[in-house]
């Protein structure tokens, strides 16, 4: 290979990186299931009127990067329990699972051979359970974690 191909090649790794840096820098930063949600709504999000049965249980929306809309659920003092999302493309679910998401990886790569929807999956472990579906440009999904969703709520309440 010659020297100024490789040196192009490298020029554009170093854009690439800093152009993929800068993106992260300006994406807002979020809490995280397991985390704390805010006492002040973070900019880009807004409270949703709660329609569970447990009035204390604080909902927050916002729209990510690809359009879909993601609500957070946390219990009375903040800690975040659960996510539902909706929207053309699938959230970043790393970003939202969290210390989650290394359990939830797990599951999902030892069960990617024996599904039975190509459109649907389902893992369940112990700490976190994920819901994930849908069709391109159409998907669906929830995650919570059992062990901390409140008595009195399902998750199917979870919308």
């Amino acid at each position: 290979m010659n020297f100024a191909i490789t040196l192009r090649i490298m020029r554009r790794g170093v854009v690439l990186a800093a152009g993929s840096t800068a993106f992260l820098i300006a994406a807002p930063a979020r809490a995280q299931l397991g985390g704390t949600m805010p006492a002040t709504a973070q900019a880009g999000s807004a409270a949703v009127a709660n329609r569970l049965a447990d009035a204390s249980i604080r909902i927050r929306a916002w729209t990510d990067e690809g359009g879909t809309t993601i609500h957070e659920y946390a219990t009375g003092d903040g800690l975040i329990f659960a996510y539902t999302w909706e929207g053309p493309t699938m959230p970043n679910l790393d970003g939202l699972l969290g210390r989650y998401s290394g359990s939830y990886r797990a599951k999902a790569a030892e069960l990617a051979g024996s599904r039975a929807s190509l459109h649907a999956s389902r893992v369940v472990q112990p700490d976190v359970i994920v819901d994930s579906g849908g069709q391109m440009r159409s998907y669906v999904g929830r995650a919570w974690l059992p062990a901390v969703i409140p008595p009195g709520i399902s998750p199917s309440d979870l919308q």
